[in-house]
Order: structure tokens, then C-alpha cells, then sequence
């Protein structure tokens, strides 16, 4: 940037910039600046200084990266955190978290628990989620007052659903919503299948169409389990990702929720479509649900991206913690000490979540003309010494409250720790008010 050009609205000094691309790059000592939401200048400190800025800010002993982002979840079932634990899949969804969403999903909840999960991922450094939840309107409104950035997708099932009586509806109000909000900065609507036991081929094929009309995303929880693949093979002869390649909705726009049953046959599709996984390995831990072969899908090509899921069956909507477990997990998964090493855990929490949502053009790393979605997070502690490999103590040693500033297109949501645009008070005396509601009704069958 020449020295005569505007006036930078922010110019940052991090001790340490992770750019994320190229790839394994630590800049020390240099300045990021950011005009009208954009970066527009990364270079070395002394020649940052030089330029003209509305405000400097000095972060010493902070390492800046881009916004982690969170692939896949269920916003508003933050309100369901801890209701139902220590549960099987199955048994947790239809004798738990589905009667509880017949019982008390409304708009106010969704509002509710979307204003809480949003208010917990930018604490968490996070600046983009994916959300697949009834009222996705509501989360919109949600995600458009909070400043954050986000992929909405209309969850399609079947049978009726808070807000839709059946796919038919659940289409009708995405191509609706797609309309009203095609032209917004922050939020992009996708379409969200649930999964392949919950949806029919007659209304697969709508989402096929649709979504090629819309060139709108399909995210869907494919291959969660063992016993969903078994009991497609004993019904259908055909294993779930077969048949979605079958009635074409892998591609590059396809993001594959979880996979952990990854046959040759399985890779083969997802390598020849460009289709997308997002990895949940704290979620399909806590349900036993199985691993994602991570380092497998890495080495063959296969985005690979991360995402807490929801709050219920997590308990937290911590990305960075995510991904350090992605990095362990993968690493006993492949045999290897070397797979999933901490420069490829970061990307994969950044540039690989924003290439699975369609995004990579304007965030995902830090790269002059992309939106300013960035995190600092505090390395000066007692528990991030010494530093070494700044990257490696960030996802090995270092825990969320450590993230310190958010920005979202040039605008501060995280300030010295502090939410700038929510209540923090409000939100959780409204979380405690419907904890007590929903628990003084819930029994649980625990070990059902």
C-alpha cells in the first residue's frame, strides 16, 4: 500500500501474525491494516508505522490469525446443554432431544439460544458458524444484529418440524429466505437435509434441483454412525453416500457432516465430487459414534473442516479446544504422531471451514483484499511458556479464554475480552430462566 493512500480505520501489532496462507508461516513483529472491513496492508512492523492510521493498536505477547470457524452445529440447542448426556445417538434423539424440541422449540427459544451460542462463540475466538436449526429466519435476525457471519441452512425433514410441517414447507421457506438475504454481507442460506434415514429420495431430488438453481450449499449428517450405514445397507443394499451420489448431491458445494464410516468406495466419491467433510470428533466422542479417518481424507485431497455441533451432545461451542482434540484424535486414528500436525489444525479451524461453507474467496486466512474476520489470542501466560512454535502452543496450550480481541469485517465484537454488542448478564439470566422451565418438566431416562 503506498504511503499517500487513506488513512487506515486500524492498524494492529501482534507480536506474531499467522496468515493461515500460505501455509505454515509465522510473521513476527508485523502490522495488519484495515480499511472499511477489508485488509489492505500486512507487512513488517517498522513499515507499518509509517503509515497513517486512525487508531493503532499494540497487541504484545498476541498471536492474530483469521476467525476460526465453526463448520457445523445447532445453535439454539445450547438451551438442551447437559439435558440429556451419556446417550447413544438414537437413544438420545428420539427418547430425549426430539420430545424436548416437540415440547419447548418456538421462536423465542431459537432467538434465545442463538443470541447465547453466538454470545459464546466470539468469546471463543470464533467469527463464522454454520447453524442447522428450526425458525432459521429467527436465527438470521440473530446473526444480523450480532455482527457476526454466518451460514444458515434450513434443516429438511420428512416430517413435521418446529416451523415446517414437512420438506415441501422447509423448501418453500428456504428459497425464501435465500431471496430475502442473497444480497447480505454476513449470512448466506444453505440447504440442510438432516440426514439420510430422515429424508426420502423424492425430496433429495428437490434439494438436488434447488440447490443447482440457488448454486446453494447442501450441508446433511452422512456416515454418523455405524448402524446408520448398516441399516441402509440392510434396507437398501446401498450405502448413504452411494446413494446421494446416486441422486447427485455431492459436489463442491456438498458438506459431508461427520463420516466417520469412510470405505475406499466412500473416499473415492468425496475425492472424484469435491465434496467437503466437516469433522465433529469432540461430539462423536461424548456419543460414541465412531472416528473420522481425518489424516486419510487429508492426504487423498478430501477439505476437510471442523465444527463443535450442537451443545447438547458436545457441551460447549469451543473451537479451539475442537480442534486440539481433532489434532489428538487424528494422530492415534492414523497411527502417526506426524498427521494432523498444528499448522494443518489451525487451517483446518479457518481456511478449510471457510472453503467447506463457500467462503474462502473472503475469509479463512489473512491475505490482503479479504474481509477483516480476525481473533487475537493472549500467549503472554504462565501456561504458554516458553514459546516456541507459536502455532503449537496455540492449539496444544492454549484455551479460549485466552482470545482477547474479535473482529468481523473490521468491527470489534470481542474487546479486551468483553462482548461489545451483547449482554452477557441478560443472556445468562435468560439461558438460567429457561434451564428451569425446560428441567422442572424433563425426566431423564438416563441409560435408556
Amino acid at each position: 500500500m503506498p504511503i499517500s493512500a487513506p488513512a487506515l480505520d486500524l492498524l494492529l501489532l501482534p507480536t506474531w501474525l499467522v496468515p493461515v496462507e500460505p501455509a505454515g508461516v509465522v510473521l513476527k513483529d508485523h502490522g495488519l491494516g484495515i480499511r472499511e472491513g477489508r485488509i489492505v496492508f500486512i507487512g513488517p512492523r517498522a513499515q507499518a508505522l509509517k503509515l497513517k492510521a486512525q487508531e493503532v493498536r499494540e497487541l504484545p505477547g498476541m498471536l492474530m490469525s483469521p476467525g476460526l470457524v465453526n463448520a457445523h452445529g445447532h445453535a439454539a440447542m445450547t438451551l438442551f446443554r447437559g439435558l440429556a448426556d451419556d446417550l447413544p445417538l438414537m437413544t438420545w434423539l428420539e427418547n430425549h432431544i426430539w420430545p424436548a424440541e416437540g415440547k419447548w422449540v418456538d421462536e423465542a427459544f431459537v432467538r434465545d439460544g442463538t443470541d447465547l451460542a453466538i454470545a459464546e462463540q466470539l468469546k471463543g475466538g470464533i467469527t463464522c458458524f454454520s447453524d442447522m436449526y428450526f425458525f432459521p429466519k429467527v436465527a438470521c435476525e440473530r446473526v444480523h444484529n450480532s455482527g457476526i457471519r454466518a451460514q444458515i441452512a434450513m434443516p429438511i425433514l420428512d416430517f413435521p418440524i418446529p416451523g415446517a410441517s414437512d420438506a415441501d414447507e422447509a423448501l418453500r421457506q428456504a428459497i425464501a429466505l435465500f431471496g430475502e438475504l442473497k444480497h447480505h454481507p454476513r449470512i448466506t442460506i444453505a440447504l440442510g437435509p438432516h440426514a439420510p434415514y430422515t429424508v426420502g429420495d423424492e425430496s433429495l431430488e428437490k434439494v438436488r434441483v434447488i440447490a443447482e438453481e440457488l448454486d446453494a450449499a447442501i450441508q446433511m449428517h452422512v456416515h454418523e454412525t455405524a448402524f446408520e450405514v448398516h441399516q441402509a445397507l440392510e434396507q437398501n443394499q446401498e450405502r448413504p453416500l452411494a446413494r446421494l451420489a446416486r441422486l447427485g448431491l455431492l459436489g463442491p458445494r456438498f458438506q459431508a457432516v461427520h463420516m466417520t464410516q469412510v470405505s475406499d468406495d466412500d473416499l473415492a466419491l468425496l475425492v472424484e465430487s469435491n465434496s467437503s467433510v466437516i469433522h465433529c470428533p469432540e461430539s462423536n466422542l461424548k456419543l460414541a459414534s465412531g472416528f473420522c479417518p481425518v489424516e486419510r481424507l487429508w492426504l487423498a485431497g478430501v477439505n476437510v473442516a471442523v465444527g463443535t455441533d450442537g451443545a447438547a451432545s458436545n457441551n460447549d461451542l469451543d473451537l479451539l479446544g475442537e480442534t486440539r482434540t481433532a489434532a489428538l484424535l487424528a494422530k492415534a486414528v492414523a497411527g502417526s504422531a506426524t498427521a494432523l500436525d498444528a499448522h494443518r489444525a489451525l487451517r483446518m479451524a479457518t481456511l478449510n471451514g471457510a472453503r467447506a461453507l463457500g467462503l474462502d474467496t473472503h475469509i479463512g486466512s489473512l491475505e490482503v483484499g479479504k474481509a477483516a474476520d480476525l481473533v487475537a489470542f493472549d500467549l503472554s501466560g504462565l501456561a504458554q511458556q516458553p514459546v516456541y512454535d507459536p502455532v503449537s502452543q496455540l492449539i496444544y496450550a492454549t484455551g479460549r479464554d485466552c482470545v482477547t480481541h474479535v473482529w468481523v469485517a473490521g468491527k470489534a465484537l470481542l474487546e479486551d475480552r468483553r462482548l461489545t454488542r451483547l449482554d452477557e448478564q441478560q443472556l445468562c439470566a435468560t439461558a438460567v430462566a429457561w434451564g428451569e422451565r425446560i428441567g422442572g418438566h424433563h425426566q431423564p431416562n438416563q441409560g435408556a
